[in-house]
């Protein structure tokens, strides 16, 4: 098979290297998801694939579902699907896709019974996981402040794990606006922090949790700042039973979003 995309400057080439900045993806509402997973997971979000030759023949039925839900799939030479890619290693395929996300009212009108919202986080690797874990714990949606990195970057992508197109998310909302509309949609707001002045244990064991809840995570190195501590209905912690310091970011979210969703399969 000779693939039909060979040339570093070829215009599409030249566009998909162009999404690994936040303004032009932006300003294009398209972003690249690398590798099979990725590509099968977005399939409803496509807009064209290029693959290898030899990845083509790894994975004939991902490119047989990409051509019956009329997404052009494009055999590209090695060197430039290398191009477009943002790993080291680049597993032979990528699908340039839509962007995904839905407005907050959209979310809201959905009643809602559990959502991440990342405020003020700014490695995509961490916001990948965190919505990853969101969506392994059965979370409603996921929100990103305008503080927040673009769950659009390559690493963010890679990192949700094919996460991202499974559940809604929305972006760009300032935590104020998010603190608001969650809570006016009868939902309970807890702001997740090492400092905070519940344990989380407690918060479980006192049936509160057993409602509509939001949790919202903080930066990395500095978790909340007392002006959005002050947005929530209650500030938690996650106990630290052992001689550990602290937990990172999607370890603690992972334990929170765990956390209501046995509450939520308790009641």
């Amino acid at each position: 098979m000779q693939p039909e995309l060979t040339s570093l400057r070829s215009p599409r080439v030249t566009a998909a290297r162009k999404l690994g900045k936040r303004s032009f993806r932006g300003k294009e509402r398209r972003f690249l998801a690398e590798g099979p997973q990725a590509v099968r997971e977005a399939m409803e979000h496509l807009v064209e694939v290029y693959v290898t030759p030899e990845a083509a023949e790894r994975h004939p039925e991902l490119l047989d579902a990409a051509r019956s839900a009329r997404v052009p799939v494009l055999t590209a030479s090695d060197e430039v699907v290398a191009e477009m890619s943002d790993t080291v290693t680049p597993q032979g395929i990528v699908g340039l896709c839509r962007f995904l996300d839905r407005p907050l009212t959209e979310v809201l009108a959905a009643r809602p019974r559990l959502v991440a919202v990342l405020a003020h986080v700014r490695d995509p690797g961490n916001a990948g996981t965190v919505l990853r874990c969101a969506d392994a714990a059965g979370a409603d949606a996921v929100v990103l402040t305008d503080a927040s990195v673009d769950i659009y970057n390559p690493k963010a992508v890679r990192a949700s794990a094919g996460s991202l197109f499974h559940l809604p998310v929305v972006v760009d909302v300032p935590v104020e606006e998010a603190a608001r509309g969650l809570a006016g949609a009868g939902v309970r707001v807890l702001a997740a922090d090492g400092a905070g002045e519940r344990d989380l244990d407690e918060e479980l064991d006192s049936g509160a949790m057993a409602g509509p809840t939001a949790w919202v995570f903080g930066n990395e190195a500095w978790g909340l700042p007392e002006e959005t501590r002050a947005l929530a209905d209650s500030v938690v912690r996650v106990p630290l039973h052992g001689r550990a310091e602290s937990l990172n970011l999607a370890t603690a979210a992972a334990v929170c979003l765990y956390a209501s969703a046995r509450a939520h399969r308790s009641r």
